[in-house]
């Protein structure tokens, strides 16, 4: 049965898409590997990785076991009073993998509440340690954390996407943005001013929210590690928490483990989402310190405040125990390097194209800033005639693709956006 795309067109909505004037939807009939396949027979090197959640690819052979010895058990099961082997192992994963002080795993349903549950932890955490009135959050501008109100809170209010929510959003100290380039070294100056609004504000500043090296869709932005190290000694300063968001960046995407490697820093509460189940059901997860969870506890609740229906879903937990297994199996520490060789060498020699403002690479991420925002509708078509799905946003064009692919079909991926850097030049 061919998918109705006329009743997609009038009644789902989609991401960041207008009803009146929707963008083109192309129907998918399958994906496996690197390729979707859409309904009228088209294959399509996949550039995003699903949102760059999809790290293994799609239709994979252990993933797709997981999903279903484990459906055979039990789909789900209340995760208050009630625990299974899932989320166990998960969390057994998760703490052998993260920075050795992050003991707590709370596990949540997307990348957003994730961020939610890091600012409640945060929030509640002073209140446990009888400081209440440090109850504000303090990030840098460019940055992006979700969709949900509390995210929204602390991503960038001009170009975060939620500006028409401003006056119903939590009053975030927003710092100066951090300058591009994962080597050009932190500027003294910049570092003191960001540092006395710290001061003059320390006792209302519950914690600091950083995108680790890599600021996502708040602009595809990639820094100097350094930066991490100043930001994580301000906070034992100034007594903030730390929360480092490795949603986008977590499970090898920057070519370490977890960015905030990159600076040798321990957050105090860490979020990770996407490639956590390898792109197959929606999961994340939340970590703290043992200190964190105490102060959490020490509240006057006496508990942690919250708790999704859906939380510790034991499908979710099996496959993303079988994304994790294949991560710690260790080939994307050759895969990723690899991956940004190519892109590094094939991706740079757009500059010269009059369309183009700049390129950046960093592991497994590809991003060609335009000098004028992307007609999205135009350049799909272009990257589809190319035999590519690439899904530009604001001035960017990038890619983050499965760390499994092939430089063939990287190759392929490069020279569609070659193709329509040379004619929107023209």
């Amino acid at each position: 049965m061919a998918i109705d795309l006329e009743f997609d067109k009038n009644h789902l909505w989609h991401p960041y898409t207008s009803t009146t004037h929707p963008l083109p939807c192309y129907p998918v009939e399958s994906a496996s590997g690197v390729r979707i396949k859409l309904e009228d027979g088209t294959e399509l090197i996949d550039g995003m990785a699903s949102w760059w959640s999809a790290i293994h690819g799609y239709n994979v052979p252990a993933l797709n076991r997981a999903i279903a010895e484990q459906s055979a058990k039990m789909a789900h099961v209340m995760f208050g009073g009630l625990t299974h082997e899932p989320a166990v192992e998960l969390a057994k994963k998760l703490v052998q993998m993260t920075p050795a002080s992050l003991q707590k795993v709370f596990l949540a349903d997307s990348g957003s509440i994730a961020v939610e549950v890091a600012i409640k932890m945060a929030l509640q955490y002073w209140q446990g340690r009888n400081k209440p009135t440090k109850n504000r959050l303090v990030t840098v501008l460019h940055g992006y954390h979700g969709d949900t109100f509390g995210a929204m809170g602390v991503c960038d209010p001009v170009n975060g996407m939620h500006g028409l929510f401003k006056s119903m959003l939590p009053e975030t100290l927003f710092l100066e943005a951090i300058p591009q380039g994962f080597n050009l070294a932190p500027c003294p100056s910049l570092l003191a001013e960001m540092e006395a609004r710290i001061a003059e504000n320390a006792d209302q500043l519950a914690a600091f929210i950083i995108e680790p090296v890599v600021q996502g869709a708040g602009g595809m932005r990639i820094y100097n590690p350094e930066w991490l190290k100043h930001i994580r000694a301000w906070c034992d300063k100034y007594d903030l928490l730390l929360i480092c968001d490795e949603i986008a960046t977590g499970f090898g995407r920057t070519g370490t483990l977890f960015a905030c490697e990159h600076a040798n820093v321990e957050p105090d509460i860490l979020c990770l989402g996407k490639a956590l189940s390898g792109g197959y059901m929606t999961l994340a997860a939340t970590l703290a310190s043992d200190e964190v969870a105490e102060g959490v506890c020490a509240s006057e609740a006496g508990v942690f405040m919250h708790g999704p229906t859906f939380m510790g879903n034991p499908l979710a937990c099996a496959v993303a125990n079988g994304s994790l297994s294949i991560i710690s199996e260790g080939r994307w520490r050759n895969q990723v390097p690899a991956i940004e060789q190519q892109l590094k060498a094939q991706l740079p020699p757009l500059e010269n194209e009059a369309s183009v403002s700049s390129v950046r690479v960093l592991g497994a991420i590809g991003v060609v800033e335009m000098q004028r925002p992307v007609n999205v509708a135009e350049a799909q078509k272009v990257f589809i005639e190319q035999g590519a799905w690439i899904r530009p946003f604001g001035k960017l064009i990038y890619i983050m693709p499965a760390y499994c692919m092939c430089s063939e079909d990287l190759q392929k991926l490069t020279q569609a956006i070659a193709a329509y850097a040379m004619q929107a030049s023209v």
